[in-house]
């Protein structure tokens, strides 16, 4: 009698797990969830993302043959832009939803390239709104250590930190991040993410794409123009600050911020895929005269920012 319970334990387990295998990703109301490690499509494509949907609204409107994929509420674009294979996906604003999308678009999809679209605030004083950047690199400026004052107006790391080598701002010491990577899977410090040198070539030798100054009755003083090369910096936070956007200028030599592109390229080092962004200024974060200027002039600065990212994929082999 024992021996028959048992077996027809083990049985009615059996059918349990099987009957539960086949339910995998069954959500209550019907929604399928697919397993975490299904590839949606197998087609090599370039990742075309931005945060927020005014910088994809263009893009979107140029996509051929698009089919939509939807992955934990984050919709994925498949087709193509400039005759090349692409998914388009909005990451989301900030650093952490910058990193949590992109590294599930990497999961899900195929991807050879990863191309980040946007605004941002500029920095460098020599640069205007609607101008559209490229920088050879990006780093997150506000991984910081918040040290003690030890006298007013004075601030002073622990002795066991080490690695806060750039000027503070106040009680805010900038340092590198932690990171590996598949080629180097040991923990390294690194605080500058590099876009990749081909495509940043080819970025180089965009010409002619007539950037806007005009939207909806309202004009920049000046033609935007495409400035490549140079740094990039990204934190989470709005930055409209006069005084921390000379202090961003001087310490890291940034000719943008924004909230989300260091940490895009900090998943593309560590999964060993070649990133570039393109960055159109918006407002000059804290440094224009008046109310900042992002909700006046972001509709131009996406705008000019996809146009040259378009620009891009035409040239792109």
């Amino acid at each position: 009698m024992t021996t028959t319970i048992r077996w027809r334990s083990l049985l009615a387990a059996g059918a349990l797990a099987i009957g539960l295998s086949g339910c995998v990703g069954v959500y209550k109301g019907g929604a399928v969830a697919i397993n975490s490690s299904t590839r949606l499509d197998d087609t090599p494509r370039i990742a075309v993302l931005s945060a927020f949907e005014p910088e994809l609204k263009l893009l979107l409107t140029r996509l051929q043959g698009p089919v939509k994929h939807s992955v934990n509420g984050v919709e994925f674009t498949t087709g193509t832009l400039e005759g090349k294979p692409v998914v388009l996906f909005l990451s989301g604003i900030s650093m952490t939803n910058a990193t949590m999308n992109t590294q599930l678009v990497l999961n899900r999809f195929r991807v050879t390239n990863i191309v980040f679209s946007g605004i941002a605030g500029g920095v460098n004083p020599s640069l205007h709104v609607g101008d559209v950047t490229v920088p050879a690199q990006w780093g997150q400026y506000l991984e910081v250590l918040m040290a003690r004052e030890t006298s007013p107006g004075k601030y002073a790391a622990p002795p066991f930190i080490t690695d806060a080598t750039l000027p503070n701002f106040g009680m805010m010491f900038p340092r590198p991040v932690e990171v590996r990577s598949a080629a180097r899977p040991e923990i390294q410090r690194k605080f500058w993410f590099e876009a990749d040198p081909k495509m940043l070539e080819v970025a180089r030798s965009i010409r002619n794409v007539d950037l806007a100054n005009c939207s909806a009755g309202k004009c920049l003083p000046r033609k935007p123009q495409l400035v490549v090369g140079g740094n990039g910096v990204s934190g989470q936070a709005f930055m409209d600050n006069k005084a921390y956007r000379e202090y961003t200028y001087k310490t890291f030599q940034a000719n943008v911020l924004d909230m989300e592109t260091a940490a895009v390229g900090m998943v593309a080092y560590s999964n060993g895929v070649p990133f570039i962004a393109f960055r159109s200024l918006s407002d000059l974060a804290g440094g224009g005269d008046g109310e900042n200027e992002m909700g006046t002039f972001m509709g131009i600065a996406a705008d000019n920012s996809a146009k040259v990212m378009l620009a891009f994929l035409a040239a792109w082999k």
